[in-house]
């Protein structure tokens, strides 16, 4: 038996139970999870906002922990591995685009919000060195969204001036950290002028707050005109950006936290020759490459704070009041 946090239907508070352990049928590990890490998705699952509900389940997504069991013998080399979990299985061949098929940990399999969790092996990373299971529990989803958005799918180099939109939550301070290590010129917007100042104390050049009048036309005499804009808010907002992007600049969202698209100036996009890219999650590949990123430039993602599992309904209520700044952890 173990311990998790099991939610049991929409809009109800976790149950903090004693349930079986997960039983390995081939290529499984069994991982014991040191931290896990909250996402809006798992906020969109308890509101019933999120598509394929299904109950009880327990949710979360990131993790990392210690392998304790593999079911196959080649995999014996990672009993006792010190490892971070990629929560996303079944991408497909394609990598543009995941396939019908491609499942996120946490649901509709359970997820990391207990003491321990199966994952297919080939799921399963080395823990960077440099970072705590808390800190290495933090960065696979958020931190997978935004590197693919950012590298993959902007393609973005040093040379660019980026723009993270509403810096504060998990993806957007990873946007955040990836450009500055980049190497980047890094811009913010937050509707806190607190949070932009600790974006510059970061690394960012400056920012904007997106409440007070004129803010774009701010925004551009600051930055000087902006190539790459990561947005995973998107809302009424998402018009401006073409006042101070760019010729030939990408903007790439993903989420819609803020409300869906607004209606856009075509002329300018086509002008301008923008692109408009969408994305989600990543591949393999992305995952792979994120960790080499995070190794060598020695990144250590953000916390915002750190909660016992048994404080669940606590850390999931401090996610929907929008204030954090960084990851909200839960530690086991």
């Amino acid at each position: 038996m173990m311990k998790a946090a099991v939610l049991e239907g929409i809009n109800q508070k976790f149950v903090i139970k004693e349930v079986p352990k997960p039983t390995l049928i081939q290529s499984e590990v069994l991982v014991k999870i040191k931290a896990a890490a909250l996402n809006h998705r798992d906020n969109w699952i308890t509101k019933g906002k999120y598509a394929g509900l299904k109950f009880p389940i327990i949710l979360g997504s990131d993790g990392s922990g210690i392998v304790e069991k593999v079911f196959d013998k080649e995999n014996q080399h990672l009993v006792g591995q010190e490892v971070v979990i990629n929560p996303g299985t079944n991408w497909g061949d394609n990598e543009s685009f995941q396939s019908t098929d491609f499942k996120i940990l946490g649901l509709p399999e359970d997820g990391t919000f207990a003491e321990y969790v199966k994952v297919n092996a080939e799921n399963v990373y080395p823990k960077p060195n440099h970072l705590s299971f808390a800190e290495a529990a933090a960065f696979p989803l958020a931190g997978l969204t935004s590197y693919r958005a950012l590298f993959s799918k902007a393609r973005a180099t040093k040379k660019d001036t980026v723009l993270i939109v509403g810096v504060g939550g998990g993806s957007a301070t990873f946007a955040l950290l990836w450009a500055i290590n980049l190497g980047a010129d890094v811009y913010v917007t937050s509707s806190s002028d607190e949070k932009i100042q600790k974006a510059i104390k970061l690394g960012a050049k400056g920012g904007v707050n997106y409440t007070k009048q004129d803010w774009d036309s701010d925004l551009k005499e600051l930055s000087g005109g902006i190539d790459v804009i990561i947005d995973s808010a998107i809302g009424d907002g998402f018009a401006k950006h073409f006042s101070y992007i760019n010729a030939g600049g990408r903007i790439v969202f993903f989420g819609a936290t803020a409300g869906d698209l607004p209606p856009l100036n075509a002329r300018a996009i086509f002008w301008k020759q923008i692109q408009i890219i969408g994305t989600t999650m990543g591949t393999s590949k992305d995952f792979e490459e994120m960790l080499t990123f995070i190794n060598s430039n020695k990144i250590v993602p953000i916390i915002d704070q750190t909660f016992s599992l048994n404080d669940i309904d606590k850390a999931i209520q401090r996610m929907d009041a929008f204030n954090q700044f960084g990851k909200i952890i839960l530690t086991l």
